[in-house]
C-alpha cells in the first residue's frame, strides 16, 4: 500500500483565544492518483493543528473510496 500525498491551506474564520479554540476552512487536495479536493470547517486552537486534521480527515476518506480502509 503506497500513502496519500496531500496539500492543504488554512482560512481563519474565527480567530482562536486563551478561553476558545477557533474556527478553520481548510482546503486539502491529493497529489495523482488521488487528485481530489475537499473542504472542512474545523475547530481547533491554531492553523497548524487545523491543517492536520484536514489532512488526516482527507486520507481516511480518500482510502475508503480507493478500498484500502483507514
Amino acid at each position: 500500500m503506497t500513502g496519500i500525498l496531500a496539500s492543504a491551506t488554512v482560512d481563519v474564520l474565527r480567530p482562536a483565544t486563551p478561553k476558545k479554540q477557533g474556527l478553520f476552512k481548510v482546503k486539502v487536495w491529493g497529489m495523482p492518483p488521488n487528485e481530489h479536493t475537499r473542504y472542512y470547517e474545523i475547530e481547533a486552537r491554531n492553523d497548524n493543528i487545523a491543517a492536520q486534521q484536514g489532512i488526516n480527515r482527507f486520507v481516511a476518506e480518500i482510502s475508503e473510496l480507493n478500498g484500502q480502509g483507514t
